[in-house]
């Protein structure tokens, strides 16, 4: 416990001035994330970080994070989808020359991997550049839901959630987890007015992001589970991964680009 603590007090020491700085900085932190977690799917795959389909899965991650706009100064008449097949079309020729070692399935799991993290980070980074007020409201839904299925899970909890995915949530958690973010953030951010949205807007937004934060949290475990690992990686001590720490962030970001609230 001494050491998760520990770990959260320097990484949010880091994160908070980042994220209130913006712009290049946490840009910067924001694609460095990116990197670790494709690197976290690739240790998981056994894969060499220096192979070609591992230099291919950074530049692929890279390329979608990065704003669309950045697109335009490039010499070329590129786009991020142009980009994307470019990438895809390498790992598939890799499949070709790499003597079986390195096949179809393989693909498709680093491909896979490079759209989940890339665009959720992509979406976090623009949630900062609509205002603090939207990223904030995003990662503070994440972090309530958290603590609040903990709760409820600890002192009602019965009924399995997903037995064969993550055997610890119960459906007692997971709502318990939802009706505290349903409760505590629009209330928050009613009261401050930081967003221009009415109090039961909030309230369906809240609902919305509290449920899909949480099949993020489902799919990270899916994928531990179907690797055989506890943690995705452990570069935060006490916390393990990346992944670990935003699985439901890199799925409650899109999702507010979804609804509107990012533009």
């Amino acid at each position: 416990m001494k050491t998760r603590i520990i770990t959260a007090v320097i990484a949010l020491a880091i994160f908070i001035p980042l994220l209130i700085i913006g712009k290049v900085p946490l840009l910067i932190l924001t694609i460095f994330l990116g990197i670790v977690a494709m690197a976290e799917i690739l240790k998981m795959t056994h894969s060499f970080l220096i192979s070609f389909e591992a230099i291919i899965s950074f530049v692929g991650v890279l390329a979608i994070i990065v704003p669309n706009g950045y697109w335009t100064h490039l010499p070329l008449t590129m786009s991020a989808q142009t980009v994307m097949y470019t990438i895809a079309f390498l790992l598939l020729l890799r499949t070709v020359f790499s003597r079986n070692h390195f096949n179809y399935d393989d693909a498709g799991v680093l491909f896979l991997s490079m759209v989940y993290i890339g665009t959720g980070f992509h979406y976090f980074f623009q949630a900062d550049t609509k205002g603090l007020a939207a990223v904030l409201f995003g990662m503070v839904i994440v972090w309530i839901t958290d603590s609040g299925a903990y709760l409820f899970g600890r002192k009602f909890g019965k009924n399995k959630l997903a037995p064969n995915i993550s055997p610890n949530k119960t459906w007692e958690g997971s709502i318990g987890g939802s009706l505290t973010a349903v409760v505590v953030v629009p209330t928050v951010y009613a009261l401050n007015g930081w967003l221009a949205y009415s109090f039961w807007e909030m309230v369906c937004f809240a609902l919305v992001l509290s449920i899909a934060g949480q099949i993020g949290d489902l799919i990270e475990s899916a994928l531990k589970r179907y690797f055989k690992v506890k943690d995705s990686g452990n570069i935060l001590p006490g916390h393990g991964g990346i992944l670990d720490r935003f699985d439901s962030t890199l799925v409650v970001m899109p999702l507010m680009s979804i609804l509107g609230m990012l533009f």
